[in-house]
């Protein structure tokens, strides 16, 4: 029969009964598995945004085009070093008995990779947009995929925390 620490732990971890070190290898499992999928397209859109620069249309973007293309690859940058940050961060901290501490900061990480990815998106579509239509609407196209991003990779997950934490 559990002690009540050990039913509070049981409860505090959503009622597996795991150890916090087995607990932090789930998580850090799951994690991985997350991280691998916003990496891959980080990736592939980083590297088609370092072609840009060299192919003969970028010498005939005007200067707030060029900007918008600067600010996008430096974004792209920052966002491939948050994505890829967890793999030195766990290689460097493995083996010290730190699991939990570092499933912490690699979470806290992936997150600004994700904001730094929404900021990237969004950069890089107001360029193409721009490019493609030299249309008025164009901010208005971006700024309503930015509100579907944020619905999606935000708004929903903190409203399903908010109702089902409440729920309990």
């Amino acid at each position: 029969m559990p002690t009540p620490g050990e039913r509070d732990a049981r409860a505090r971890s959503g009622g597996r009964d795991e150890s916090p070190e087995e607990r932090a290898d789930r998580r850090w499992n799951e994690l991985l598995q997350e991280v691998r999928v916003a990496q891959t397209g980080v990736q592939i859109l980083f590297g088609f945004l370092l072609t840009v620069v060299f192919t003969p249309r970028f010498a005939t973007l005007d200067s707030a085009d060029r900007t918008i293309y600067v600010i996008t690859v430096v974004l792209g940058a920052a966002t491939t070093g948050s994505l890829i940050g967890p793999v030195s961060f766990h290689r460097i901290v493995t083996g010290r008995r730190l699991k939990p501490e570092t499933v912490i900061w690699v979470s806290r990480l992936t997150v600004v990779g994700l904001v730094l990815l929404l900021a990237t998106v969004t950069s890089a579509l107001l360029l193409i947009l721009r490019v493609a239509l030299r249309s008025p609407v164009v901010p208005w196209v971006v700024a309503g995929l930015v509100v579907w991003f944020v619905l999606c990779w935000f708004a929903l997950p903190a409203w399903a925390l908010y109702r089902y934490r409440t729920r309990k």
